[in-house]
């Protein structure tokens, strides 16, 4: 036989959980400081090719900060047939306009190849 007592104050547990979770993901993250560039990236059609593991793929993440997760990542260890049909070789690569360019790139690179203007977001 269940014990209804369990029963009762473990659904007020998952309800809290479920609860708990809704909230973290609805909740707006910190703007980045390059947030406007990194839209303009993406919205230019630029797209970062990568893995997690990779170092020079998490310093040029490191160099967007909390602005990366506007930017279009692709990454290869889960989307290994998006990385080949791009021709990507090595981590990172960007690839701009239909060309693509392997390794880190400082924000100034990137702003002059895709046009994108690199400035600071004012608080």
């Amino acid at each position: 036989m269940v014990d209804k007592k369990w029963f009762k104050s473990s659904n007020l547990w998952i309800g809290v959980v479920v609860f708990a979770v809704v909230v973290f993901l609805a909740w707006p993250s910190t703007p980045g400081e390059y947030d406007t560039f990194a839209t303009c990236l993406t919205d230019s059609g630029a797209v970062m090719y990568g893995t997690d593991w990779c170092s020079h793929c998490q310093a040029q993440k490191a160099m967007f900060g909390n602005s990366f997760e506007k930017i279009d990542f692709v990454n290869c260890d889960f989307d290994k047939d998006a990385c080949l049909i791009s021709g990507v070789t090595g981590y990172p690569t960007w690839v701009i306009d239909g060309q693509n360019y392997p390794g880190q790139k400082p924000l100034t690179e990137l702003s002059r190849l895709s046009g994108c203007e690199l400035a600071k977001d004012l608080e």
